[in-house]
């Protein structure tokens, strides 16, 4: 099921945005599995393992998830009990929608807000795997929760302008 579109204005460019980025992010799953494919026929076949090329498969994997879970929500694919939602009236549905985009964007605030100094933290060290031969930069990754649930507030509140033109006729 679609989520509802927003319309034009700034939604409307929220939602078009999202959904290239998602489309985008999504080859990063043929490359994870090119990636694990590679690393277990290295390990299996050859006896050849290397620390960064199985770190580098999480190091794909996380922005995969963040913008994965706001691709989902454009795409009207997140969690919700539809079994419930689904015998709602229009007004009812577009309330849920509403309260679970006001929820969203408010979780998605205190996740940012508490991320950013582990974000600062790991870069004023410049925080490397503890692994040997592992990757460098680890506040990069680290970097892309708060980007990544900026991106997913920005989604949320997309949802919750469509829902509350929804409610408004």
């Amino acid at each position: 099921m679609n989520a509802p579109v927003s319309g034009g204005g700034a939604a409307g460019a929220v939602d078009r945005a999202i959904e290239r980025i998602g489309r985008a992010a999504s080859w990063l799953t043929l490359a994870i599995a090119a990636l694990m494919a590679v690393n277990v026929l290295l390990r299996y076949a050859f006896s050849i393992g290397s620390v960064w090329s199985q770190e580098l498969e999480w190091h794909l994997l996380a922005p995969l998830a963040l913008v994965g879970m706001t691709y989902a929500l454009n795409q009207g694919e997140h969690v919700r009990v539809d079994v419930l939602y689904a015998h709602y009236p229009a007004r009812g549905q577009a309330a849920v929608d509403l309260l679970a985009a006001l929820l969203a964007v408010a979780m998605s605030v205190l996740v940012i807000r508490y991320s950013i100094p582990y974000v600062q933290q790991s870069y004023a060290i410049d925080e490397i795997s503890a692994d040997p031969g592992g990757l460098k930069y680890r506040w990069a990754l680290k970097a892309l929760i708060p980007l990544g649930f900026a991106l997913f507030a920005l989604q949320a509140a997309s949802q919750g302008v469509a829902a509350l033109r929804r409610l408004r006729g």
